[in-house]
């Protein structure tokens, strides 16, 4: 086992489960549909506790599953010799668990009319579109991200129990969803956003529309933008 199967693995499990509690809400004849944004955010801090799991099983053990995570950690460290590796495992990762939300809600692409509900299954869009307050919202959740793991890992915090540190980011992941997550729907991911992006974009779904590429800068370039800031704040203190 690898650093790369490993950051694969756990970022096809986060896609898989988080994508995959937005399509249970959003699409129609689903079991779980319209039960609304406390169940998407808990779906999602519960997919970033088990895809980090996943990842540290299968070989990594940064487990990442966000390039701008991986980003924060090199800037720390200075050694970037994983980074490309891991960045490319997290994109097929994301892809992939795309492709699987899709197979499994297969029956119901074609049973939801709106598009729009499609696209946002598998990656981010604004709630009020505005370039500047979009990208400044995932800059702002990024840091967040960044500096919330940094203080959860910090030293003078004490240690924490074996096992329990990825439950706690998911946490994190989802209080971010919680407060921060209106306006765009909290990408604070490149990764999570590119990859089922273009899965949307190759896949056979019924009626889906366009992929919206003229946003989709946002959502990477935003995280990583937030990431080297956030990096800067804790090295600040």
């Amino acid at each position: 086992m690898s650093s790369f199967l490993g950051e694969f693995m756990g970022t096809l499990t986060l896609i898989l489960l988080g994508d995959g509690v937005v399509a249970c809400v959003l699409l129609n004849k689903s079991k779980g549909q319209n039960s609304g944004w406390m169940v998407i955010t808990t779906g999602w801090g519960f997919a970033v506790t088990i895809g980090v799991y996943v990842a540290v099983a299968f070989g990594s053990k940064e487990a990442f599953l966000n390039p701008a995570v991986a980003l924060w950690w090199v800037l720390g460290t200075g050694n970037w010799s994983k980074f490309l590796g891991d960045v490319a495992a997290e994109v097929l990762g994301a892809f992939t668990g795309g492709i699987l939300v899709w197979l499994q809600y297969l029956p119901h692409w074609k049973e939801t009319e709106d598009p729009g509900f499609k696209l946002g299954i598998f990656c981010t869009i604004p709630a009020i579109r505005n370039t500047g307050a979009n990208f400044i919202s995932e800059v702002i959740g990024t840091i967040t991200l960044i500096v919330g793991i940094g203080a959860i890992f910090a030293s003078a915090n004490g240690p924490i129990a074996g096992g329990l540190g990825p439950y706690i980011v998911g946490v994190l992941v989802w209080a971010i969803g919680l407060s921060l997550g209106g306006p765009t729907g909290y990408a604070i991911n490149p990764a999570r956003d590119f990859g089922p992006r273009l899965a949307h974009a190759v896949l056979p779904i019924p009626g889906k529309g366009g992929s919206d590429w003229g946003y989709s800068w946002i959502p990477i370039a935003g995280p990583l933008i937030g990431a080297a800031l956030g990096t800067l704040i804790l090295k600040a203190i």
